[in-house]
């Protein structure tokens, strides 16, 4: 199972940071950050073209996504 959003196509990004000590840095290792997806079964009568395409299907959403679908109806 992929980890990317159907709707957005948004996936996983490698991350890292530096985290500053009293003198000097200490480099911590990348990490592997993934979007919230959470399970989401699209509404037959969805009126945003966006969503269209998966009307009365259960996909793998962001959390931004879903969010927007529900402000939209």
């Amino acid at each position: 199972m992929a980890k990317i959003c159907k709707i957005c196509g948004k996936g996983s990004l490698m991350a890292g940071r530096y985290k500053k000590l009293i003198s000097r840095y200490n480099p911590t290792q990348k990490r592997r950050r993934h979007p919230n997806l959470q399970w989401l079964k699209v509404p037959l009568d969805v009126k945003h073209k966006k969503y269209k395409s998966f009307a009365g299907q259960r996909i793998l959403a962001c959390t931004k996504c879903i969010k927007t679908l529900s402000k939209r109806d």
